[in-house]
């Protein structure tokens, strides 16, 4: 029986120990927190539907940026704290990925969704991996890997 119980926690160990760092939703607070692999909270996102976008806050509870989208242009654009425009993103159907740019309109970064491997791969402008998100179901969260 001791046995058995070592071997399942090493079990959980090991699982939560191959996250560079992760995102869980709590239904409590009813908002999306990140965590560093060492399970330190880094910060939150939540819905602000008074002025409908979803802001990101430190663990402390700064405000740092802010994600709104934009019907005319069809992006959903980011802010800084202070409202600069720091870049957005775009969903390019022809590719079936989404893109980011920068506040210039350079695109930065790729998402795609790789069906084989059930996760969601960031590439660089250049189509270099820079890391990818996968869901993990045992521990219901999203887990960033870095490459």
């Amino acid at each position: 029986m001791k046995k058995g119980l070592i071997i399942f926690l090493l079990c959980l160990v090991s699982l939560m120990g191959f996250a560079q760092s992760y995102e869980k939703y709590n239904n409590f607070l009813g908002r999306n927190e990140y965590f560093d692999s060492h399970g330190v909270m880094t910060g939150y996102a939540k819905y602000n539907s008074f002025l409908n976008r979803m802001e990101y806050y430190d663990s402390k509870g700064k405000l740092l940026s802010y994600k709104k989208n934009n019907d005319f242009l069809n992006r959903e654009e980011t802010f800084d704290s202070k409202g600069k425009c720091q870049g957005y993103e775009k969903d390019n159907n022809f590719l079936k990925q989404r893109e980011g740019f920068d506040e210039h309109g350079k695109r930065v970064y790729v998402k795609k969704w790789n069906n084989f491997m059930k996760r969601y791969e960031v590439f660089d402008n250049a189509g270099k991996l820079m890391g990818y998100y996968k869901y993990n179901s045992f521990l219901k969260r999203w887990e960033y890997h870095n490459q």
